[in-house]
């Protein structure tokens, strides 16, 4: 009797585990990413004063790392971040990213100079860790390109521009400083053909695959409590876009993910 074949390997980079949406039932969503082949994943801070949380789900679960960073929305009612606390706290092994920071002027333009200030010293926090940034950015286009290059022509640092769905500009603007960006549910969506297009014209050795669980589940679970799982859902749908077998494109995502999350491509290599 043959065996049924695994699915193909697949990484979540970007995925908030400490949420209230998984209390209680953290590792039965660990499982089911791992049977949809979703073996790592990346659970991100919005808050510093939610890292040990973080650590200790990180610490617990092969597979799993997390980021340090202030969440652009929070800024305003957070304690600012110094690049000296980023660099202490962004010493453990499993911790792979600084951020989420950015930019966010849909809700929150009235902090936009606080969200700018904290986004210079995470980006900071990067060139000294040379781990990578992880940004959101929403409404915010021409702010963000502008800081994001010049931080780069003062200093170089590596970059994923999370969940995009920003314009197209923004999107040329970040790979031409090297950036990759990592396609959310959002890519998936029926009336996202203009952000698959901006998908499409990226090279794929610089996409990455995420789902920004509990949000943005790709269909067909779209209106519900996304999780880790749900990543395959959205790579299957986007692979296309690259000529692309499923297959193929979930090795190619995992193997630009190890690219960039270096740190997290050792720690497998010494497990």
């Amino acid at each position: 009797m043959t065996e049924p074949s695994k699915p193909p390997t697949l990484v979540d980079s970007h995925t908030h585990l400490d949420f209230p949406d998984f209390e209680g039932e953290l590792g039965a969503v660990i499982e089911r990413a791992h049977a949809a082949g979703v073996t790592r994943m990346v659970t991100i801070s919005t808050r510093l004063r939610n890292v040990a949380r973080l650590r200790a789900i990180a610490e617990g679960y092969d597979g799993v790392f997390f980021s340090v960073g202030t969440h652009p929305m929070s800024v305003a009612d957070e304690p600012m971040a110094t690049v000296e606390e980023l660099v202490r706290l962004a010493e453990h092994e499993k911790c792979v990213g600084i951020g989420e920071s950015g930019l966010d002027y849909h809700y929150t333009a009235d902090s936009a100079a606080a969200q700018q200030e904290s986004l210079r010293i995470h980006i900071e926090a990067a060139r000294r860790t040379d781990l990578p940034l992880i940004i959101h950015a929403r409404d915010a286009d021409a702010d963000m390109a502008r800081i994001l290059a010049q931080e780069h022509a003062a200093g170089a640092y590596r970059c994923v521009m999370h969940c995009y769905s920003s314009g197209a500009e923004l999107a040329r603007t970040a790979l031409d400083l090297g950036f990759y960006l990592s396609a959310s549910g959002i890519a998936a969506f029926p009336r996202s053909e203009a952000l698959r297009d901006i998908f499409a014209d990226a090279p794929v050795d610089r996409i990455l695959v995420e789902t920004d669980a509990p949000y943005l589940a790709p269909p067909p679970h779209r209106g519900k409590r996304n999780e880790p799982a749900y990543t395959a859902h959205t790579a299957r749908a986007i692979a296309p876009l690259w000529g692309m077998e499923f297959d193929d494109f979930a090795r190619q995502t995992s193997e630009n993910f190890d690219r960039l999350f270096s740190r997290a491509s050792g720690a497998r290599k010494a497990a």
